[in-house]
């Protein structure tokens, strides 16, 4: 299945505001919460073909987020990319471990995150 709509989650607004643009150019629709209870709320909504999903955020954070949305039968389906600035390898293993599909170290590189995501569908 094709993605075509994506749920950011991430509490920067810079950040929040360079994804909306680079993934609006190329065809997404694009919703995005700012932390972890927003983001519950929206895919109680809709339930998107993707979610970009931070790690470091007040509340609840990505990991624990990812892990929630991951082990819910109705979003199990849904592929998480973890997109964060913790670019250790333990990050990476966790965040995987969580249920997340890829992980993408922050700043984000938009051919390297549009190959990843085309590479879903």
């Amino acid at each position: 299945m094709p993605v075509r709509k994506i749920l950011i989650v991430d509490d920067s607004k810079t950040e929040v505001h360079y994804l909306t643009e680079l993934l609006g150019r190329e065809g997404f629709v694009v919703r995005t919460a700012f932390n972890g209870d927003d983001a519950l709320r929206l895919l109680q909504e809709e339930t998107p073909d993707l979610i970009l999903m931070d790690v470091v955020m007040p509340g609840r954070n990505g990991f624990h987020l990812t892990r929630t949305i991951s082990r819910d039968p109705r979003w199990s389906a849904v592929p998480i990319i973890i997109c964060s600035s913790k670019d250790q390898e333990t990050d990476k293993v966790w965040g995987l471990r969580q249920g997340a599909r890829d992980y993408v170290v922050k700043p984000v590189e938009a051919q390297v995150l549009l190959s990843k995501i085309r590479g879903l569908g």
